[in-house]
């Protein structure tokens, strides 16, 4: 059984307005977005609760109090705490105020709009094993244009492109493994994109570690997708019933 003690802290980005799910799930935040029955950010929290993690922070913007008032403080014994944006921060403002309630020294990152069904414990130890301060999730897909084209040498991140690109390729899965000082060498304003003003800005210094895997992705992000996962969740219930 996976123990919940000492485990790495987790940010969960829920904050964002969605505009291109909005008339599928109107009055909810996209990661509430029913999937099978139940809000896809409770499929999401369901793996992180498996992976043994023992507290998320839930970075929360528009629509707020819709995600606070269903989870409250907790989920499945782990720890939920809030970082409430009172105006948009961009991604990477959202992770830099959702660290200061960050207690270990690394923490998981993920997005609250998709889905990787991936061992945590296996990225998370390979950037603990390279003592990297920046660990990206990549993962190849037949076409890049929707997501951003990612290029890898070895074990190290060397490009991180903009959306676009056509062809198979790698892509930014969205799962990051972080330092909880990762900011702090950096001046970054209080709004900003993580994916092109930090990290494809610095990713010279950085070194991100890429780790790769060919596992089950979903982002609910556009309608298709979203209408895809409730076919793909339901089966997977079912088969986790039998």
């Amino acid at each position: 059984m996976t123990t919940k003690s000492n485990s790495i802290d987790a940010i969960v980005l829920a904050g964002g307005l969605g505009t291109r799910l909005r008339e599928e799930v109107p009055g909810l935040p996209k990661p509430m977005a029913p999937v099978a029955g139940r809000p896809f950010l409770e499929h999401v929290l369901d793996k992180l609760d498996k992976a043994g993690v023992a507290r998320v922070v839930l970075s929360v913007g528009h629509l707020a109090e819709k995600i606070i008032d269903h989870f409250g403080s907790s989920y499945k014994g782990m720890q939920i705490v809030y970082a409430r944006e009172t105006e948009p921060l961009g991604t990477g403002g959202a992770i830099a105020f959702a660290l200061k309630h960050v207690q270990s020294a690394r923490a998981l990152v993920l997005n609250g709009d998709t889905y990787l069904d991936m061992s945590y414990h296996a990225f998370i130890d390979a950037c603990t094993a390279e003592d990297a301060e920046l660990g990206v999730v990549v993962r190849t897909v037949p076409d890049t244009s929707r997501f951003g084209r990612c290029s890898v040498d070895g074990t190290t991140l060397v490009q991180f492109c903009e959306k676009g690109e056509p062809g198979a390729g790698f892509i930014n899965a969205g799962v990051y493994c972080i330092a909880k000082d990762l900011f702090s060498k950096y001046q970054m304003p209080a709004r900003f994109s993580f994916e092109q003003e930090f990290v494809a800005a610095h990713l010279a210094a950085l070194r991100p570690l890429a780790f790769s895997v060919d596992s089950y992705f979903i982002d609910i992000g556009v309608p298709a997708d979203f209408r895809k996962a409730q076919h793909d969740f339901a089966a997977r219930e079912e088969v986790g019933r039998g």
